[in-house]
């Protein structure tokens, strides 16, 4: 699949429903998306397996990254890439786009505006302007979305991993660390996952699964090049939900 919005845990849901036995093995490939919806999703699979296996041919990102911490393992390979987990979320501005920038941002500039205004009164007329810019609740919600970020893969790495609870906390934390990572698209490689706490397997291990696994990967790239498909959520079945652009 391609980035997770809040119509894919119906997708989940039809690709699944004819799928017999307790395991699953989930091939995950999405910059990311909304976390909630990845609440959604792991709520809905744990339901159903016992044993869930997230297997990242290539990129996992962001909410994709919360929704792999919540299976008992994850298979990497050396091309392969999970992601920070720190939220971003999106501006409205009158007559200009939405911005999206991380949750993180918007706070920190706020404690800055504090600590000018506090060292000097007359830096305040400069700050007002910029903060009348942010809706009423905008930090507090951006506040609870970095919370709510670490909170929940913490607790997904401690129930279903299997992570002492002291590695779990620290793992997450790491992953929602804005300042250790400097960006929210940073690349994060199997060994330094591993290095961090999560529980990966190298999917050169098993060069029968890399085979298979590279080669549903690489038809699924093809059929988003060569046909209108940008995304999709598929069993072995070939039962799933597919999204065509117009």
């Amino acid at each position: 699949m391609v980035s997770i919005g809040p119509a894919d845990i119906q997708s989940f849901m039809t690709a699944c429903h004819a799928l017999k036995g307790s395991s699953l093995d989930l091939i995950l490939h999405s910059p990311g998306g909304v976390a909630e919806t990845a609440e959604q999703i792991v709520s809905y699979l744990r339901s159903k397996y016992q044993h869930i296996r997230a297997i990242v041919p290539q990129n996992a990102m962001s909410a994709a990254t919360m929704l792999a911490c919540a299976c008992d393992e994850i298979v990497m390979g050396r091309q392969s890439a999970l992601g920070p987990i720190d939220p971003q979320v999106m501006l409205p501005r009158k007559n200009l786009p939405e911005l999206m920038l991380p949750a993180a941002a918007y706070l920190a500039e706020f404690e800055q505006a504090k600590t000018e205004i506090a060292a000097d009164p007359k830096t305040a007329a400069v700050w007002l302007d910029r903060l009348r810019e942010l809706p009423p609740g905008f930090l507090a919600a951006c506040k609870t979305a970095r919370v709510r970020a670490q909170e929940w893969t913490a607790e997904w790495l401690e129930r279903y991993m299997k992570l002492p609870h002291d590695t779990a906390g620290k793992a997450a934390a790491w992953l929602a660390n804005e300042d250790l990572h400097k960006s929210h698209g940073r690349p994060i490689s199997a060994e330094l996952a591993e290095a961090n706490g999560l529980r990966i397997v190298r999917l050169e291990s098993d060069q029968e699964l890399q085979e298979k696994v590279l080669s549903v990967f690489h038809a699924t790239m093809v059929t988003f090049e060569m046909t209108k498909c940008v995304k999709l959520v598929e069993n072995n079945l070939g039962r799933g939900h597919y999204l065509l652009s117009h």
